[in-house]
């Protein structure tokens, strides 16, 4: 899976091919197409919403809006970069979703945890709830990036879990690469600052702990050892996909939030196919392209 959110190793070259082959009306061009971008735009999504079901609304409104104009591409720009500016001014100008709802300060989220009742698992339980515990590490700290505004997220979502050139990001975004390192460097602050005062994963001193969290977290109904939403759907962790930093950091503490947030898996939405299928046979895209 090649990565389009990175500078070395991604051929844009490939894009320009499907690109012109799906205007020329080839059904298959456009598919690879749409899959060779649907992974990342979801996983962006997720990220930003914590939620599966709004993470795959988001990516087919955005693949179909990119879709539908892809006419108007004229070359002037990569097309990722093209891609990626409508995905993501989508993103930050779309209505809020549920969950963005819920968690809206970082002051407001401590509390949310300190209310939930810390329970030691015993040594059997923590076996048996083994992939529950990670599926609380990972809903937690994607509550914790709800925290950040919506700018603010995006930015760190693509800065640093996903460790995107700061160069290539600020075209997405269309800033100067020096505002995307400034809005880039109060993120980290605000987050890590919240984690380094609550987080157990982060500081020992604290006492918040996933594995005490877990059974509080179960009973309340926020996460269901049945049915995992984070902990789920991969075969890849988000680090195998992301290119090696080529900046040094100049704190080597913010190396380790960096990596406890790229150890989240890299996920495939369960309706992927289904969601590319439903693009494919839209009467209007049909039309449009006269796929054959």
């Amino acid at each position: 899976m090649e990565n389009p959110f990175s500078v070395a190793n991604y051929s844009e070259h490939t894009d320009q091919e499907l690109v012109q082959a799906s205007l020329s009306g080839s059904r298959q061009a456009l598919e690879t197409l749409i899959l060779r971008h649907q992974p990342f735009i979801y996983n962006v999504a997720l990220k930003m919403t914590t939620s599966p079901a709004d993470a795959e609304d988001i990516t087919q409104e955005v693949l179909l809006k990119a879709i539908t104009n892809l006419s108007q591409f004229q070359g002037k720009s990569a097309f990722r970069t093209w891609l990626y500016q409508i995905v993501f001014n989508h993103i930050l100008n779309m209505k809020k979703r549920n969950k963005e709802e819920m968690f809206t300060s970082f002051e407001g989220y401590g509390q949310f945890l300190d209310s939930v009742p810390n329970t030691e698992l015993t040594q059997d339980e923590a076996m048996a709830m083994k992939e529950t515990v990670e599926e609380v590490k990972f809903s937690c700290m994607s509550g914790m990036l709800l925290c950040l505004d919506r700018e603010q997220r995006l930015i760190y979502i693509l800065g640093e879990v996903f460790r995107i050139d700061h160069r290539l990001a600020s075209e997405f975004l269309e800033i100067s690469p020096d505002n995307f390192r400034q809005k880039l460097a109060r993120a980290r602050r605000d987050l890590y600052n919240f984690m380094n005062n609550k987080c157990g994963l982060v500081n020992k001193s604290n006492p918040c702990r996933c594995p005490k969290k877990t059974k509080g977290l179960v009973q309340l109904g926020i996460v269901d050892p049945e049915h995992l939403q984070f902990n789920a759907h991969y075969v890849q962790r988000i680090r195998d996909l992301v290119p090696e930093r080529a900046e040094k950091m100049l704190d080597s503490y913010e190396e380790h939030y960096q990596r406890l947030f790229s150890e989240h898996p890299f996920q495939m939405s369960e309706r992927s196919h289904r969601l590319v299928e439903s693009i494919l046979n839209s009467e209007t895209i049909k039309e449009i392209f006269e796929l054959k």
